[in-house]
């Protein structure tokens, strides 16, 4: 286990590696210039001049980016450009609110996934087996932009049963059930791909689980299929559905930018929205790094956790 660790941190260190040159090269290869992009096109020459000596824009690629590695192991992000206050000042907050939005929605997804998938494999291709994977096929087929406004039109504008948007009641911030309330809409939408991916893998493993020869034996044995089900077949499924989720942990800190938009939403997504419209170039450069670094992270921690639970992986290792 010891020897897995250090391999996959290994990969994980040169994965981070690139990921930081990857984000470096997308923002040099903006089209146009960053600091007249910045400034407008009524700037003058010597605010443009001394905005890019500023960002550091007039040394050769290079030297930029090790000026911005630099700049990373040192814990300096950099100065927003439009807000007039450090990087991480306004990334950090935002984070927490992604972190939070994006926990919601996976253990709706979980939590309705897995049993979902459990009890559509106990039903193959019988009718609610039919039902809940249309439903899973449909909850991934739709865009999460119009699914989020019909949402707010249906259950907020039609309805009155939850706010239309934000985190909190702006006038009278109500704690715990005010955030609940301002949670349900944007973290059940944000749920809806992860659900069906959990879904149906949950119920192709378990599946092909229940095909197997031990199982059958158990059968023979005369012991209850909710124990075959739970505790025998249980090992076995647990380890892909977890690498699953994993991922899906990852997505959804990337992929709710469409969902914090919709529903305002204070969080990362809905600050990197505002810093490409505003052409905050050092905002947008580490709002994608923590991204992609938060990714990384997640998946190193699945990769050994999956090991944990699966003798075989760790005999591979």
């Amino acid at each position: 286990m010891i020897r897995l660790f250090i391999q996959r941190s290994s990969s994980a260190l040169l994965v981070i590696l690139g990921v930081t040159l990857i984000v470096f090269l997308l923002v040099q290869l903006v089209p146009g210039d960053p600091a007249r992009a910045i400034l407008g096109n009524g700037a003058t020459a010597d605010a443009v001049q001394a905005l890019r000596e500023q960002l550091g824009l007039n040394a050769p690629l290079p030297a930029q980016y090790m000026q911005y590695l630099a700049g990373l192991l040192s814990g300096d992000l950099g100065m927003s450009v439009n807000l007039g206050k450090p990087v991480a000042d306004v990334i950090l907050p935002r984070l927490g609110n992604t972190v939070i939005l994006s926990f919601a929605a996976l253990l709706i997804a979980v939590g309705v996934g897995v049993p979902l998938g459990v009890i559509a494999a106990r039903h193959q291709y019988g009718f609610f087996d039919r039902l809940a994977m249309a439903i899973s096929l449909c909850g991934a087929s739709l865009p999460v932009y119009w699914a989020a406004l019909a949402a707010i039109a249906v259950f907020s504008l039609g309805l009155g049963w939850f706010p239309t948007g934000g985190m909190y009641n702006a006038r009278m911030p109500g704690g715990l059930p005010d955030l609940i309330s301002h949670l349900v809409l944007p973290a059940t939408i944000a749920a809806l791909v992860p659900l069906a991916v959990v879904a149906r893998l949950t119920r192709s493993v378990v599946i092909d689980t229940l095909n197997q020869d031990y199982i059958r034996v158990l059968r023979a044995s005369g012991i209850s299929e909710r124990s075959i089900l739970w505790k025998h077949a249980g090992r076995n499924v647990l380890p892909p559905v977890v690498g699953m989720i994993g991922l899906q942990v990852g997505y959804l800190l990337g992929g709710v930018i469409f969902v914090e938009v919709v529903f305002h939403w204070p969080g990362l997504g809905q600050q990197l929205y505002t810093s490409i419209t505003a052409h905050d170039l050092p905002v947008v450069q580490a709002g994608i790094l923590f991204i992609a670094l938060m990714f990384v992270v997640i998946n190193l921690a699945t990769d050994l956790t999956v090991a944990a639970l699966d003798p075989r992986a760790k005999v591979a290792s």
